[in-house]
């Protein structure tokens, strides 16, 4: 795992470039503690940090090919490594390190950008064809590691984090009011959208080329329904999750360095410990959090799923106080608005992560998604088949969903039918399963003065995708959750960028190629979906105990509004004061003021769940413009040691 940062400025010679990649990478140092390294030629520079896992010794980069024409920055891991670089073997090729970034780069020289849908893992790379001057980008397949670039006076930057851009002389961050607007109308940005005017996100399963100053972007990787194996019974089935579930977590265990293990309390994360278990040739460490709050808290089937495995377990407590005052790094380190507050406690828990000597971890993202784990799965099923169904049918499915909810109790059960009934006909083509999820969206929308249509760029999306009507109602909700939450917040936010902060790599063997196509081919072949990943759960029982194997979903979810209200922190006033509020031009000031006082001031059963939602995306927004925009508060930027300087305009290596 690495951080990577470049510049294409054909004005610039190498000489002064050198200063600027390093303040680049100094910029993103965290996510690459163990080295860095860079390689400059006459307009163009490009560096990586580095956190070591495979061949740590032999793994410095950027990495060049022996004529020295070809030049890598690569972030992440190919899990399949070891079986292309017998591939590559067979065809020629040679070898001087055990590590997987050497394998990209003869991957790419080998085939080229068809080497991509061979890749089993989350990487985003930069590579530098010094012979035709061809600069390429490529981020994985779902989203796992992230890639930014932006044009700026001529210039194209890119890196793995946009933080990499205050480095550089003249360029200015701005907040775009429409795509804020989007991003607080669906809880996230969609694939290409970042938050700020003229910076970019590569999309996942693509890769951009830069010829002769002209851009252009090409996909090699789509969300396929249609490829997943032929499963004739449910035996069948069980047994190819158990065996493509092991494959995943043994791939992804491979490491020079000890693996970890996150666990949540749902069984997830208690089926990838199992497995890790399973392969361990030492004790296990897991890591969790929990909470002074009982109503957010799991530690006790945390402590039932690592007694029963036997595993060295690390808990971290969550206070309302470690909540508010780690808010500020949290957010600097998202770089996008957030909804809720869950991202924060798992900043704090990959600090922990690291103190205890542990740089990769395995979790279980990306299993609600592949096996139809969530609520709104059931919800979408439920309105779809609403009109054949008769009312105790429809009483006892709402019944099931959403148990977290206290709007969803039995009191309630008249309003949220009457609200399913409005909902049972599509009113935004291709979006029924996100109706209502995006009205929610549609309040917070309101903190942009002239919000405009909050969804139309997603509508756009999915219009523009071939296939995506022919999709059932629960595929197409399945892959709004691939293309937005998962790796919009999930995977980043609350995932990647939390542990990359204190240097910690994430895997996530539910994430992987085959693991996906298996799910997409058994979802609802065997059963009505309406409990969630039965299959998933049958596949592992008498593996794990019966209290997890049954154990209704659990949203992971932390304290919001409440824990602000509680420590009463000093930059509340961003959010508070009309100074502050006004100063923000595409703010909607007075009702961003009179929702934080509420917010801060009404005691928390009197606060509804999209005005949380709300709040909590005034007060990253707020954050954000004073770190990125201002420029305030900023913390200190580090470059690590310095061990590869490549001057190709000299031949030297330095």
């Amino acid at each position: 795992m690495c951080g990577i940062a470049g510049i294409v400025d054909q004005t610039q010679p190498a000489g002064a470039l050198r200063g600027q990649i390093e303040q680049m990478l100094a910029r993103i140092g965290h996510r690459g503690p163990d080295g860095a390294g860079y390689v400059v030629d006459d307009g163009f520079a490009m560096g990586t940090v580095r956190l070591a896992i495979l061949d740590p010794n032999a793994g410095a980069q950027p990495f060049g090919d022996e004529r020295g024409r070809y030049w890598l920055s690569y972030n992440g891991e190919i899990y399949n490594y070891l079986e292309l670089r017998s591939e590559l073997e067979a065809l020629g090729c040679r070898f001087t390190t055990h590590c997987d970034t050497e394998v990209v780069l003869k991957a790419w020289i080998t085939w080229g950008p068809d080497c991509l849908p061979r890749f089993n893992g989350g990487f985003a790379f930069a590579l530098y064809d010094r012979q035709t001057g061809d600069v390429f980008l490529a981020r994985d397949r779902f989203g796992k590691r992230p890639m930014f670039y932006a044009r700026h006076g001529g210039r194209l930057l890119f890196a793995s984090e946009m933080k990499a851009f205050l480095a550089v002389p003249g360029f200015e961050f701005e907040q775009d009011p429409e795509q804020l607007s989007s991003i607080l109308g669906q809880w996230t940005p969609l694939p290409h959208q970042s938050g700020f005017r003229n910076v970019e996100s590569l999309p996942m399963g693509q890769w951009l080329r830069l010829r002769g100053g002209e851009i252009t972007l090409h996909t090699y990787a789509e969300l396929r329904f249609d490829e997943g194996p032929e499963v004739a019974s449910e035996a069948q089935a069980l047994d190819a999750i158990r065996a493509r579930l092991t494959r995943s977590v043994e791939l992804r265990l491979r490491s020079d360095v000890e693996v970890g293990v996150y666990l949540s309390g749902g069984v997830d994360s208690a089926i990838v410990a199992r497995l890790a278990k399973d392969f361990a040739t030492r004790p296990l460490s897991t890591f969790s959090v929990e909470f002074e709050d009982a109503e957010f808290d799991e530690s006790a089937d945390q402590r039932l799923v690592s007694e029963h495995l036997g595993t060295r377990h690390h808990a971290q407590r969550i206070t309302h106080a470690d909540i508010a005052d780690k808010t500020p790094d949290a957010v600097f380190h998202a770089e996008v608005p957030a909804f809720r507050s869950a991202f924060v406690p798992m900043f704090i828990l990959s600090k922990r992560t690291q103190a205890e000597g542990i740089k990769v971890i395995l979790s279980g993202e990306g299993a609600d998604e592949a096996f139809l784990g969530y609520d709104l799965f059931k919800e979408t099923l439920l309105r779809e088949a609403w009109s054949e169904l008769p009312d105790d049918v429809r009483r006892a499915r709402i019944e099931t969903l959403y148990p977290h909810l206290a709007h969803y109790g039995p009191d309630d059960i008249a309003a949220v039918t009457g609200l399913y009934h409005q909902f049972s006909v599509e009113k935004m083509p291709g979006l029924f399963s996100h109706e209502l999820r995006f009205q929610n969206g549609l309040f917070s929308a309101r903190l942009v003065k002239e919000a405009g249509q909050p969804f139309a760029a997603i509508s756009e999306l999915v219009a523009s995708q071939c296939g995506y009507q022919r999709l059932s109602a629960v595929e197409k909700a399945q892959w709004l959750e691939y293309k937005t939450l998962l790796p919009g917040y999930l995977l980043s936010t609350q995932g990647e960028r939390m542990s990359l902060a204190h240097g910690v790599e994430n895997r996530c063997p539910f994430l992987d190629p085959d693991v996906f196509a298996l799910a997409t081919s058994i979802n609802l072949k065997f059963d009505d979906g309406f409990v969630e990943k039965r299959l998933l759960r049958e596949a592992f029982r008498g593996r794990l105990p019966d209290r997890i194997i049954d154990k209704r979903k659990f949203p992971y979810r932390a304290p919001d509004a409440a824990a602000f209200a509680a420590r009463r922190p000093d930059y509340l006033d961003l959010v508070l004061s009309e100074a502050e509020l006004s100063a923000i031009p595409f703010l909607n000031a007075k009702f961003a003021q009179k929702l934080a006082n509420k917010v801060l001031s009404k005691p928390a059963s009197e606060i509804s769940t999209k005005e949380n939602q709300t709040f909590l995306y005034q007060l990253s927004i707020c954050l954000l413009n004073r770190a990125f925009v201002k420029r305030e508060g900023l913390p200190e930027a580090r470059l690590p040691r310095l061990e590869r300087v490549v001057d190709l305009t000299e031949g030297a290596l330095a």
